[in-house]
């Protein structure tokens, strides 16, 4: 009798619904708690004008059946009345492998200026367990972060087998998942598919580099194929740096449950009393401007909320790799910050190669994890170069992959035991190096310490390249041997990033990952940028590079200029415009004529920058489909907007007779003229700088940028007049 009244205490019966109304200034996401106390999703989609009507939403008509309110259950739990995926799996400490969540309380409250959190608390009405659903809503960008927390005091531990952050349930006609794999040098390739009953998958079980062969996102388009700029879509991305899994699951009554969060694989989580399990966090937005509104909508929230200074700036930079590799010493550095200064970037980047004395970095077989400067490269240390670059009138900056080690380096044999590898099995390397075990306090540490010693001896160090170029083979860990390894290692590279930002907080990081494998909102966080691919012939750029907009600002994205492939330096430089423009390139044997175009281009550059990074992006061509890739940026006034196209095809004949492309996101009142900039040398435009042309005319009838054989790459600036 005792039990029963604490129960109904607890979990009092309801006589009404109650709704939970989670909104931005145009979506909503409806949860609903039941009569019964448990929590399903009624509505995810457009926000109603009146709030009171979400109380009309009739939930789905198609549930029947005594079992089927836990399809739109808004977070699932296995082993109780549940028969499909569950979002949520565990074992309690008596040995119940079963689970019920019931609706306790929630509230809603502002975090900050158009930001609000809801939290909402279930239990189970058997166990002293608990789960607290998270939901942040960005009112303005229109983006939501949904995450879980998983707690319990029971008298001894819970084994957790799943724990997604966020279950979500759409209801449509149709569903058309766009998904993104790849490998190393060609990331982020596109692939659209229409969901059937069952269930699809998306998931990396790589521990590091997780996103070499599938990213972490996905573009969920309703009842049509996805389109750029029109109908229903979400857009969703994990922030989370290790392996992840998604799985879309369409009911027996077509409907589509979405389960997002850590891959479970071989994680099996132990849960002492009174600790708490929090899930990294699934970043979604929904749009009814089809890929393009999700894209900007992401776009604004990752600068505004989540990209450390994404409303700033960023340095242009020259890399050595290239001009050097593995073969350099002080003398020809000192030689390359002048070409640095010459070509006019900002930043000298010091690559791969310079540490290790007992096991010298002379190649990629040795030296890793050995971080003193190799003295008889730079006899005289990192603090000569950092002034003899600022002596140049430039900043220098500094490559490390501190994640790492060769197994012939002193700090593998002095700490075999911080190395992840199974004790009876073989070594086995990825890129001859095998990774430090980050779930170890003590690696952590040491972590930590490579950075934090650079600038210890070094204040004035202007930037640091990350990479992270090995994948998890034999995971086991000898502080860490229960099944916490994947889960623990990701936790530890954050505790490392928190502690370097929370010292250095405004220094520019480069998030690096043998290319794109670690592109994601979890590392973003900490990291002012990313290196989307080491692919950088200027044509596959295009592509990596287009692919990555759909869920990440151009200010992040670090574009540079190579020798790679044959195309001109024109065409070259614009592709790397983009985004945040750099270069890996030997400045000493470019032409001349090469040479006073980049000087230029640098210069108009630093003006359009600003329309770049901070712009709306509308993606006007796409390369997949057209000839002649075009994207704009529009600034928030709409007032300039950066107009770019790009010939993608030597196909006979490729960009001749298209017709006129239509702009985007320009105010249809206002005057434009259409002007091209980073012209080579003594070359004229067949565009008419002194035509006016309406908002309105650029966007019904548009205009030809004139791009075939002769034009392979332009760039437009698109100025409002008469304001």
């Amino acid at each position: 009798m005792r039990l029963l009244l604490l129960l109904l205490l607890t979990f009092p019966a309801f006589a009404a619904p109650i709704e939970i109304p989670i909104e931005t200034n145009r979506t909503a996401l409806v949860i609903r708690v039941d009569n019964e106390g448990h929590l399903t999703i009624v509505h995810h989609g457009k926000r109603l004008q009146q709030a009171t009507e979400y109380a009309r939403l009739p939930g789905n008509a198609r549930l029947y059946e005594g079992y089927s309110e836990f399809y739109s259950s808004a977070y699932t739990p296995a082993g109780s009345r549940n028969l499909l995926e569950p979002a949520i799996q565990a074992t309690h400490a008596d040995g119940n492998p079963s689970l019920d969540l019931m609706y306790v309380r929630h509230e809603t409250k502002p975090t900050g200026p158009g930001i609000t959190r809801t939290d909402i608390l279930l239990k189970d009405p058997q166990y002293p367990f608990e789960v607290t659903l998270h939901y942040k809503a960005y009112q303005k960008e229109d983006v939501l972060e949904g995450w879980s927390t998983i707690r319990h005091t029971e008298k001894k531990a819970v084994t957790l087998q799943k724990f997604a952050s966020a279950n979500l349930y759409l209801s449509a006609n149709h569903y058309y998942l766009t998904h993104y794999h790849g490998i190393h040098a060609g990331e982020v390739r596109p692939e659209e598919t229409q969901l059937t009953g069952g269930m699809k998958v998306l998931d990396s079980k790589l521990g590091t580099r997780a996103q070499m062969f599938q990213a972490p996102m996905f573009m969920l388009s309703l009842n049509q194929p996805a389109q750029e700029e029109q109908g229903e879509v979400l857009a969703g991305t994990l922030a989370w740096s290790g392996n992840f899994q998604f799985q879309f699951e369409l009911d027996p009554q077509h409907n589509l449950r979405l389960l997002a969060g850590m891959n479970p694989y071989a994680s099996a989580y132990t849960l002492e009393p009174g600790r708490d399990f929090t899930t990294p966090a699934l970043i979604y937005t929904f749009s009814t401007q089809g890929m393009g509104g999700a894209s900007r909508s992401l776009h604004r929230w990752a600068r505004n909320h989540r990209i450390p200074n994404g409303n700033g700036d960023r340095l242009t930079l020259l890399n050595n790799w290239e001009a050097t590799y593995f073969g350099f010493d002080e003398p020809k550095l000192v030689e390359l910050f002048k070409d640095g200064r010459k070509l006019g970037v900002d930043l000298f980047l010091l690559d791969d190669g310079w540490f290790g004395n007992k096991f010298p970095r002379n190649n990629d077989r040795a030296g890793l994890g050995d971080w003193q400067e190799n003295r008889a490269k730079l006899p005289h240390g990192l603090g000569y170069l950092v002034k003899e670059a600022e002596g140049a009138g430039i900043k220098f900056g500094i490559w490390i992959e501190p994640e790492m080690v060769n197994p012939k380096s002193e700090l593998y044999t002095q700490h075999p035991d911080w190395v992840i590898k199974l004790p009876n099995r073989p070594d086995a390397v990825f890129r001859n190096q095998q990774v430090l075990d980050l779930s170890n306090p003590k690696v952590q540490d040491f972590v930590y310490g490579v950075v934090d010693d650079l600038f210890t001896k070094n204040p004035t160090l202007g930037f640091i390249k990350w990479d992270c170029n090995a994948v998890i083979y034999n995971a086991y860990s000898a502080t860490n041997p229960a099944n916490h390894l994947y889960v623990d290692y990701g936790r530890g590279l954050y505790r490392v990033l928190e502690r370097l930002r929370a010292k250095y907080p405004t220094v520019p990081m480069m998030l690096c990952s043998g290319g794109g494998a670690r592109v994601d909102y979890g590392a973003l966080q900490y990291f002012t940028e990313y290196w989307p691919s080491d692919n950088t012939n200027p044509t596959e750029r295009t592509f990596i590079q287009y692919n990555y907009s759909s869920f990440f600002p151009a200010i992040a994205s670090c574009n540079h200029v190579t020798n790679s492939g044959s195309a001109p330096i024109k065409f070259r430089t614009d592709v790397a415009m983009m985004g945040k423009l750099g270069y890996d390139i030997v400045v000493s044997r470019m032409p001349a004529n090469d040479l006073a175009f980049s000087q230029e281009a640098l210069k108009t550059y630093a003006r359009l920058k600003p329309v770049i990074y901070q712009g709306d992006l509308f993606r006007l061509q796409s390369p997949h489909t057209h000839d002649v890739m075009s994207v704009l940026y529009v600034s928030d006034k709409q007032d300039k907007a950066v107009w770019f196209s790009y010939l993608i095809s030597d196909r006979f004949k490729a960009g001749a007779d298209q017709p006129p492309i239509r702009l985007r996101g320009l105010d249809p009142a206002k005057r434009y003229t259409v002007q091209e900039t980073n012209l080579m040398p003594g070359s004229k435009s067949p565009i008419d700088p002194t035509v006016v042309y309406s908002g309105d005319f650029l966007m019904s009838v548009g205009l030809d940028p004139v791009v075939g054989g002769g034009r392979t790459s332009v760039v437009l600036e698109v100025t409002a007049v008469g304001q």
